[in-house]
């Protein structure tokens, strides 16, 4: 039986603005999904929708129900023009922030190096990072998955202690798979998690690498969010078109009671 968290986190990506991003959450707070024990959602909002998210996911009174950011720099402050601080964002009512999403890999040049400052700057604030990794199509089809995945883990995040992975959440995302409306099959998805795990396991320990939760990123949707967050290994979903839209997050969400 799984003991960790199973999250489903809702990445709005560069959609809705701040009133849009408000009237959906207090839709999908009307279909009162159940959101208990081991469970969490999360809403990854653009940051100017930030605080407005905050106050409706205040109203909601679940404290199982989370704010997080897309982004964010690992310095505190200074000249560094149109970037935002782990303060600024705290102070809008995040607790968690995704990093290393392949979109800010892909077009905005983010690398394994910058992201391990990253990692460290949002665990030193006490926040929960979200860390994406996964792999494009052509190296799938080179069948060299493993080796790219496993690189950017021990690029990014492996340099952490044990008491600090375990606060990590990781998402594996397919590329191949984000926005084609092509996922990875269920045991794909679920090779790869496992695979994850492994490595986790062997560098951190059987009981560290089974707390950490690993999160699906790939294209996931209300008809396949239960069989895919039904394997062993599959601890929920980061979710991107089908979190737009109350009635699909909804029924994902309620996918992680099976």
């Amino acid at each position: 039986m799984k003991m960790r968290k199973n999250i489903v986190a809702g990445n709005w990506k560069m959609n809705l603005t701040p009133a849009e991003g408000v009237a959906l959450i207090n839709e999908i707070a009307t279909f009162n999904p159940a959101i208990s024990g081991n469970n969490q959602v999360v809403f990854c909002a653009p940051f100017t929708h930030l605080s407005e998210v905050n106050k409706a996911v205040a109203s909601w009174g679940n404290a199982k129900v989370l704010v997080g950011a897309q982004n964010c720099y690992y310095q505190p402050s200074g000249a560094y023009t149109g970037e935002i601080s782990l303060d600024m964002l705290m102070a809008c009512g995040v607790s968690a922030v995704i990093i290393g999403h392949s979109e800010r890999r892909l077009y905005f040049a983010e690398s394994n190096e910058l992201l391990r400052l990253k990692v460290d700057a949002i665990l030193a604030k006490q926040l929960m990072p979200i860390f994406c990794c996964g792999e494009p199509l052509e190296i799938r089809n080179a069948n060299t998955q493993n080796e790219y995945v496993a690189a950017q883990l021990q690029e990014s995040i492996f340099h952490l202690n044990a008491a600090e992975i375990i606060k990590v959440v990781i998402a594996y995302e397919p590329i191949w798979a984000i926005g084609t409306g092509v996922t990875a099959s269920t045991q794909q998805a679920q090779d790869m998690h496992a695979f994850i795990r492994s490595l986790l396991a062997d560098k951190y320990g059987a009981d560290v690498a089974n707390e950490i939760t690993i999160l699906y990123g790939g294209s996931c949707n209300a008809a396949n969010a239960k069989e895919l967050f039904s394997q062993a290994d599959v601890d929920g979903g980061l979710i991107g078109g089908a979190a737009l839209k109350a009635e699909s997050f909804v029924a994902i969400i309620n996918a992680m009671n099976g």
